[in-house]
């Protein structure tokens, strides 16, 4: 069978348009291109895991409009789990995101039903946490649904990762302890850390404040630069994969996905990373978010350049 990867997170349409760049304050700009595209933290780490080889749970709401509709139905098609996925009044959650001709991206999360996945939901499927050999979990749904999570993995005895996106300052410091691998990006790291992270050296020093704080292993992802991994004793640095990227949306969701995937499926600490890597790094070579996320077959032949 399988490995088992159960994630606890947010569903949203993407909302995407394309510009030559970011807009600033106030300013209007003619876009090139729009698209609709399903998305979310949790729902973009479940598809990739999915297409990563692991046997995929969702547990998440949407609302009770068209694209909660869409948002259920994307999973399907990727034979994840949705029984856990619960419908609730209202609208789904989106997200409104502008891509720049650099395919750096700015982006504007509305919660809708994300906003009512409560502790109380996630307790009445308990079972599908019991499953679970890998449980992830996002920041975009209410931070009490997190803690619960957290908690209830550690009490099942799972592997539990935490992706804290987006973070804007440092988490509750009950949680770390619940966390198995915390997996930052270099803004998220400085705003956890407290540590301005523009330097593989600098990262370490985040990377120790985090582990220092509780969290059991840390890895930063530093885009182009690759990833840094801290254990609490060492540091080790894997440079990512080159390639010519064109669109970053869901880079940072597929390596996550990808790592948990191939952890799960018991690759090593290091394989696991340098997976997720190859993966992330394919993602960013083609548009949108789930759309850009490889198969495992991708993974597999990825030749580097």
């Amino acid at each position: 069978m399988p490995a088992k990867v159960v994630v606890v997170g947010s569903l949203n349409m993407d909302l995407v348009t394309r510009a030559e760049r970011l807009p600033r304050g106030g300013e209007t700009l003619i876009g090139k291109s729009f698209a609709t595209v399903s998305g979310g933290k949790g729902a973009n780490q479940a598809v990739a895991a999915a297409r990563l080889g692991a046997q995929v749970s969702m547990v998440g709401c949407v609302g009770d409009d068209a694209y909660g509709e869409q948002l259920r139905s994307a999973l399907l098609a990727e034979q994840i789990d949705c029984q856990a996925v619960s419908v609730v009044e209202g609208s789904s959650g989106v997200a409104l995101i502008v891509v720049d001709d650099s395919s750096q991206n700015a982006i504007v999360i509305v919660a809708g039903g994300n906003g009512l996945l409560s502790p109380e939901k996630v307790a009445g499927f308990d079972r599908v946490l019991q499953e679970a050999d890998v449980i992830i979990c996002q920041l975009e749904v209410p931070p009490a649904t997190v803690g619960y999570t957290l908690k209830r993995g550690r009490e099942l005895g799972k592997t539990v990762i935490l992706n804290p996106a987006p973070a804007s300052g440092p988490l509750p410091a009950q949680w770390y302890g619940s966390i198995d691998y915390l997996i930052p990006n270099e803004s998220e790291a400085s705003a956890l850390s407290g540590v301005a992270v523009d330097s593989l050296e600098s990262a370490e020093a985040a990377a120790g404040r985090l582990i220092t704080a509780g969290a059991g292993k840390v890895i930063i992802t530093l885009g182009a630069q690759g990833s840094l991994f801290a254990n609490g004793r060492s540091f080790e640095h894997f440079p990512a994969p080159k390639v010519k990227a064109i669109d970053t949306t869901a880079a940072g969701d597929t390596f996550v996905g990808g790592f948990a995937a191939a952890l799960a499926a018991g690759k090593s600490e290091a394989d696991a990373i340098r997976f997720g890597q190859v993966a992330a790094a394919l993602s960013v070579t083609r548009a949108g978010a789930q759309p850009s996320i490889p198969a495992l077959s991708d993974v597999q032949a990825f030749v580097p350049s």
